[in-house]
Protein backbone atom coordinates (compact mmCIF):
# COMPACT_ATOMS: atom_id res chain seq x y z
CA UNK A 1 0.00 0.00 0.00
CA UNK A 2 2.61 2.05 0.95
CA UNK A 3 4.52 1.58 -2.72
CA UNK A 4 0.55 2.47 -4.10
CA UNK A 5 0.58 5.41 -1.97
CA UNK A 6 4.20 6.50 -3.67
CA UNK A 7 3.35 5.94 -7.27
CA UNK A 8 -0.02 8.14 -6.63
CA UNK A 9 1.69 10.78 -5.09
CA UNK A 10 4.35 10.75 -8.20
CA UNK A 11 1.44 11.01 -9.94
CA UNK A 12 -0.47 13.62 -8.73
CA UNK A 13 3.01 15.91 -8.04
CA UNK A 14 3.93 14.89 -11.85
CA UNK A 15 0.02 16.70 -12.49
CA UNK A 16 0.83 19.44 -10.15
CA UNK A 17 3.93 20.27 -12.39
CA UNK A 18 2.08 20.66 -15.37
CA UNK A 19 -0.05 22.99 -14.10
CA UNK A 20 2.69 24.95 -12.39
CA UNK A 21 3.57 28.52 -13.64
CA UNK A 22 6.71 27.01 -15.76
CA UNK A 23 5.25 23.99 -17.21
CA UNK A 24 1.79 25.38 -18.32
CA UNK A 25 -0.05 24.25 -21.40
CA UNK A 26 -0.88 27.05 -24.38
CA UNK A 27 -3.84 29.01 -23.67
CA UNK A 28 -3.51 29.36 -19.83
CA UNK A 29 -4.61 32.73 -18.95
CA UNK A 30 -3.74 33.02 -15.51
CA UNK A 31 -0.07 32.20 -16.62
CA UNK A 32 -0.20 34.23 -19.49
CA UNK A 33 -1.71 37.57 -17.42
CA UNK A 34 1.50 36.51 -14.69
CA UNK A 35 3.45 36.86 -18.14
CA UNK A 36 2.28 40.10 -18.87
CA UNK A 37 3.39 41.27 -15.21
CA UNK A 38 6.77 39.85 -15.34
CA UNK A 39 6.74 41.44 -19.12
CA UNK A 40 6.10 45.15 -17.17
CA UNK A 41 8.52 44.96 -14.74
CA UNK A 42 11.17 43.24 -17.80
CA UNK A 43 10.23 46.23 -20.08
CA UNK A 44 11.57 48.52 -17.74
CA UNK A 45 14.95 47.27 -17.88
CA UNK A 46 14.44 47.51 -21.39
CA UNK A 47 14.54 50.60 -21.35
CA UNK A 48 17.65 50.86 -19.66
CA UNK A 49 19.18 48.90 -22.44
CA UNK A 50 17.94 51.66 -25.04
CA UNK A 51 19.11 54.18 -23.48
CA UNK A 52 22.61 52.79 -22.43
CA UNK A 53 23.91 50.22 -24.42
CA UNK A 54 24.78 53.51 -27.39
CA UNK A 55 26.20 54.95 -24.83
CA UNK A 56 28.39 52.30 -23.79
CA UNK A 57 29.15 51.54 -27.04
CA UNK A 58 30.26 54.92 -27.72
CA UNK A 59 31.91 55.68 -24.61
CA UNK A 60 34.02 52.28 -25.67
CA UNK A 61 34.74 53.57 -28.87
CA UNK A 62 35.95 57.23 -27.58
CA UNK A 63 38.57 55.20 -24.69
CA UNK A 64 39.83 52.85 -27.59
CA UNK A 65 40.82 55.47 -30.37
CA UNK A 66 42.10 57.86 -27.38
CA UNK A 67 44.08 54.59 -26.09
CA UNK A 68 45.30 54.19 -29.69
CA UNK A 69 46.46 57.13 -30.00
CA UNK A 70 48.68 57.53 -26.76
CA UNK A 71 45.81 60.41 -24.81
CA UNK A 72 44.20 60.22 -21.54
CA UNK A 73 41.36 58.26 -21.75
CA UNK A 74 38.11 60.19 -22.16
CA UNK A 75 35.64 58.34 -19.92
CA UNK A 76 37.32 56.86 -16.47
CA UNK A 77 33.84 56.60 -14.54
CA UNK A 78 31.75 53.24 -14.29
CA UNK A 79 29.31 53.20 -16.90
CA UNK A 80 27.31 49.96 -17.53
CA UNK A 81 23.49 48.67 -17.49
CA UNK A 82 23.79 48.74 -13.97
CA UNK A 83 25.60 51.81 -12.45
CA UNK A 84 25.07 54.57 -12.32
CA UNK A 85 21.34 54.73 -10.84
CA UNK A 86 18.50 55.48 -12.97
CA UNK A 87 18.23 59.79 -12.58
CA UNK A 88 16.25 62.51 -14.44
CA UNK A 89 18.11 63.49 -17.57
CA UNK A 90 16.79 67.24 -16.63
CA UNK A 91 17.59 67.48 -13.07
CA UNK A 92 19.81 64.77 -12.27
CA UNK A 93 17.20 63.68 -9.59
CA UNK A 94 17.75 59.79 -8.36
CA UNK A 95 14.59 57.64 -9.51
CA UNK A 96 13.56 56.28 -6.12
CA UNK A 97 11.71 52.40 -6.40
CA UNK A 98 8.54 54.07 -5.71
CA UNK A 99 9.01 56.06 -8.94
CA UNK A 100 10.00 53.08 -10.93
CA UNK A 101 6.79 50.77 -10.83
CA UNK A 102 6.38 50.00 -14.20
CA UNK A 103 3.18 52.04 -16.03
CA UNK A 104 2.24 52.70 -13.00
CA UNK A 105 5.00 55.01 -11.46
CA UNK A 106 4.39 57.14 -14.99
CA UNK A 107 0.80 57.84 -14.26
CA UNK A 108 0.90 58.96 -10.70
CA UNK A 109 3.50 60.88 -11.39
CA UNK A 110 1.64 62.11 -14.52
CA UNK A 111 4.32 61.97 -16.83
CA UNK A 112 6.50 64.52 -15.27
CA UNK A 113 9.90 64.30 -12.75
CA UNK A 114 9.01 64.50 -9.36
CA UNK A 115 11.78 67.07 -8.77
CA UNK A 116 11.83 69.45 -11.84
CA UNK A 117 8.56 68.49 -13.28
CA UNK A 118 10.24 67.86 -16.68
CA UNK A 119 8.34 66.17 -18.51
CA UNK A 120 9.19 62.07 -18.96
CA UNK A 121 8.68 60.63 -22.31
CA UNK A 122 5.88 58.36 -23.19
CA UNK A 123 7.54 56.10 -24.75
CA UNK A 124 9.05 54.41 -21.74
CA UNK A 125 5.46 53.38 -20.10
CA UNK A 126 4.49 51.97 -24.04
CA UNK A 127 7.66 50.14 -24.46
CA UNK A 128 6.79 48.38 -20.85
CA UNK A 129 3.60 48.07 -22.15
CA UNK A 130 4.81 46.62 -25.43
CA UNK A 131 7.19 44.19 -23.54
CA UNK A 132 4.02 43.16 -21.29
CA UNK A 133 1.84 42.08 -24.05
CA UNK A 134 4.15 40.48 -26.21
CA UNK A 135 4.93 38.26 -23.07
CA UNK A 136 1.08 37.67 -22.58
CA UNK A 137 0.62 36.64 -26.30
CA UNK A 138 3.84 34.18 -26.52
CA UNK A 139 2.87 32.10 -23.55
CA UNK A 140 -0.67 31.93 -24.26
CA UNK A 141 0.67 31.11 -27.86
CA UNK A 142 3.63 28.64 -26.73
CA UNK A 143 2.78 27.57 -23.13
CA UNK A 144 5.22 28.22 -20.10
CA UNK A 145 7.37 25.37 -21.15
CA UNK A 146 10.97 25.85 -22.56
CA UNK A 147 9.99 26.23 -25.82
CA UNK A 148 7.69 29.04 -24.62
CA UNK A 149 10.65 30.72 -22.42
CA UNK A 150 12.93 31.01 -25.21
CA UNK A 151 10.10 33.05 -26.98
CA UNK A 152 10.21 35.41 -24.43
CA UNK A 153 14.21 35.58 -24.79
CA UNK A 154 13.49 36.07 -28.20
CA UNK A 155 11.21 39.27 -28.46
CA UNK A 156 13.18 40.76 -25.36
CA UNK A 157 16.19 41.13 -27.53
CA UNK A 158 14.17 41.78 -30.64
CA UNK A 159 12.29 44.95 -28.87
CA UNK A 160 15.46 46.36 -27.37
CA UNK A 161 17.16 46.23 -30.89
CA UNK A 162 14.13 47.53 -32.43
CA UNK A 163 14.40 50.71 -30.33
CA UNK A 164 18.33 51.23 -30.30
CA UNK A 165 18.20 51.09 -34.25
CA UNK A 166 14.69 53.54 -34.63
CA UNK A 167 17.04 56.21 -32.65
CA UNK A 168 20.63 55.30 -34.07
CA UNK A 169 20.41 53.54 -36.80
CA UNK A 170 22.70 50.84 -35.33
CA UNK A 171 22.25 47.45 -34.19
CA UNK A 172 25.24 46.56 -31.24
CA UNK A 173 26.62 43.25 -31.60
CA UNK A 174 25.80 42.94 -28.44
CA UNK A 175 22.44 41.72 -28.89
CA UNK A 176 22.33 40.48 -32.64
CA UNK A 177 25.12 38.20 -31.69
CA UNK A 178 23.64 36.59 -28.67
CA UNK A 179 20.15 36.29 -30.63
CA UNK A 180 22.03 34.04 -33.11
CA UNK A 181 23.74 32.34 -30.56
CA UNK A 182 20.86 31.28 -28.60
CA UNK A 183 19.09 30.51 -31.79
CA UNK A 184 21.43 27.76 -32.69
CA UNK A 185 21.56 26.78 -29.08
CA UNK A 186 17.76 26.62 -28.75
CA UNK A 187 17.60 24.33 -31.74
CA UNK A 188 19.99 22.20 -31.16
CA UNK A 189 16.90 19.36 -30.22
CA UNK A 190 14.80 21.17 -33.15
CA UNK A 191 12.57 23.34 -31.03
CA UNK A 192 11.68 25.32 -33.63
CA UNK A 193 13.19 23.81 -36.70
CA UNK A 194 16.16 20.89 -37.21
CA UNK A 195 19.27 22.20 -36.49
CA UNK A 196 20.71 22.08 -40.03
CA UNK A 197 17.86 24.09 -40.83
CA UNK A 198 19.18 26.44 -38.32
CA UNK A 199 22.45 26.67 -39.71
CA UNK A 200 21.91 27.37 -43.27
CA UNK A 201 19.25 29.97 -42.20
CA UNK A 202 21.66 31.75 -40.22
CA UNK A 203 24.43 31.79 -43.18
CA UNK A 204 21.81 32.03 -45.72
CA UNK A 205 20.17 35.17 -43.40
CA UNK A 206 23.42 36.89 -43.47
CA UNK A 207 24.85 36.57 -47.35
CA UNK A 208 21.27 36.93 -48.50
CA UNK A 209 20.98 41.12 -47.38
CA UNK A 210 24.80 41.13 -47.81
CA UNK A 211 24.31 40.64 -51.24
CA UNK A 212 21.37 42.96 -51.36
CA UNK A 213 23.91 45.70 -49.33
CA UNK A 214 26.83 44.97 -52.14
CA UNK A 215 24.15 44.86 -55.61
CA UNK A 216 22.67 48.35 -54.03
CA UNK A 217 26.01 49.88 -53.43
CA UNK A 218 27.72 49.05 -56.62
CA UNK A 219 24.51 50.33 -58.64
CA UNK A 220 23.97 53.39 -56.23
CA UNK A 221 27.36 54.07 -54.72
CA UNK A 222 25.27 54.26 -52.15
CA UNK A 223 24.67 51.94 -48.49
CA UNK A 224 21.55 51.09 -48.73
CA UNK A 225 21.38 49.14 -45.04
CA UNK A 226 24.06 48.63 -42.44
CA UNK A 227 25.91 45.31 -41.29
CA UNK A 228 23.87 45.21 -38.14
CA UNK A 229 20.83 44.54 -40.52
CA UNK A 230 22.59 41.46 -41.84
CA UNK A 231 23.44 39.71 -38.44
CA UNK A 232 19.96 40.41 -37.57
CA UNK A 233 18.33 38.37 -40.38
CA UNK A 234 21.11 35.73 -39.67
CA UNK A 235 19.74 35.49 -36.18
CA UNK A 236 16.24 35.14 -37.79
CA UNK A 237 17.19 32.64 -39.98
CA UNK A 238 18.94 30.60 -36.85
CA UNK A 239 15.81 31.12 -34.39
CA UNK A 240 12.85 29.88 -37.77
CA UNK A 241 15.19 27.92 -39.91
CA UNK A 242 16.30 29.06 -43.92
CA UNK A 243 12.76 28.14 -45.32
CA UNK A 244 11.35 31.65 -43.01
CA UNK A 245 13.42 33.96 -45.03
CA UNK A 246 11.02 34.56 -48.09
CA UNK A 247 8.22 34.78 -45.34
CA UNK A 248 10.33 37.38 -43.17
CA UNK A 249 11.94 39.40 -45.86
CA UNK A 250 8.56 39.80 -47.98
CA UNK A 251 6.64 40.59 -44.34
CA UNK A 252 9.42 43.31 -43.43
CA UNK A 253 9.73 44.83 -46.76
CA UNK A 254 5.77 45.30 -46.49
CA UNK A 255 5.61 46.74 -43.39
CA UNK A 256 8.59 48.99 -44.00
CA UNK A 257 6.92 50.47 -47.24
CA UNK A 258 3.50 51.15 -45.37
CA UNK A 259 5.36 52.67 -42.26
CA UNK A 260 7.86 54.63 -44.74
CA UNK A 261 4.92 56.26 -46.63
CA UNK A 262 3.11 56.92 -43.77
CA UNK A 263 5.81 59.10 -42.44
CA UNK A 264 6.40 60.76 -45.66
CA UNK A 265 2.85 61.67 -46.22
CA UNK A 266 1.71 62.34 -42.29
CA UNK A 267 4.75 62.74 -40.47
CA UNK A 268 6.23 65.04 -43.39
CA UNK A 269 9.64 62.82 -43.49
CA UNK A 270 12.34 63.80 -46.54
CA UNK A 271 12.04 61.21 -48.87
CA UNK A 272 16.30 61.22 -48.59
CA UNK A 273 16.12 60.65 -44.78
CA UNK A 274 17.44 57.00 -44.36
CA UNK A 275 15.01 54.52 -42.09
CA UNK A 276 16.31 52.11 -39.89
CA UNK A 277 15.60 48.56 -41.46
CA UNK A 278 15.57 46.81 -38.43
CA UNK A 279 12.52 47.23 -36.51
CA UNK A 280 10.77 45.70 -39.66
CA UNK A 281 12.93 43.33 -39.32
CA UNK A 282 12.16 42.19 -35.93
CA UNK A 283 8.78 43.01 -36.11
CA UNK A 284 8.92 40.37 -39.51
CA UNK A 285 10.77 37.82 -37.02
CA UNK A 286 8.15 37.89 -34.60
CA UNK A 287 4.77 37.67 -36.93
CA UNK A 288 6.57 34.47 -38.23
CA UNK A 289 7.48 33.03 -34.89
CA UNK A 290 3.51 33.22 -34.14
CA UNK A 291 2.17 33.15 -37.77
CA UNK A 292 5.11 31.73 -39.92
CA UNK A 293 3.79 28.04 -41.23
CA UNK A 294 0.54 29.94 -43.16
CA UNK A 295 2.34 33.13 -44.08
CA UNK A 296 5.28 30.98 -45.45
CA UNK A 297 2.37 28.83 -47.43
CA UNK A 298 0.97 31.76 -48.61
CA UNK A 299 4.65 33.38 -49.25
CA UNK A 300 5.16 29.71 -51.34
CA UNK A 301 2.12 30.26 -53.15
CA UNK A 302 2.56 33.86 -53.95
CA UNK A 303 6.09 33.15 -55.74
CA UNK A 304 5.50 29.62 -57.22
Amino acid sequence: MQCLRGNITTSDNSTMLQDTLLFAAPGNLPVALVAALFGLIVGSFLNVVIHRVPKMMERDSANYVAEESGLPLPHTDRYNLMLPHSNCTACGHRITAKENIPVISYLLLRGKCSACKAPISVRYPLVELLTGALSALLIWHFGSGWTGLATLVFAWLLIAMTFIDADTQMLPDDLTFPLLWAGLLVNINGTFVPLQEAVIGAAAGYLALWAVYWAFKLATGKEGMGYGDFKLLAALGAWLGWTMLPTIILLSSVVGAVVGIGLIVFAKRGRDKPIPFGPYLAAAGLIALLYGTPLSRLTLGLTG
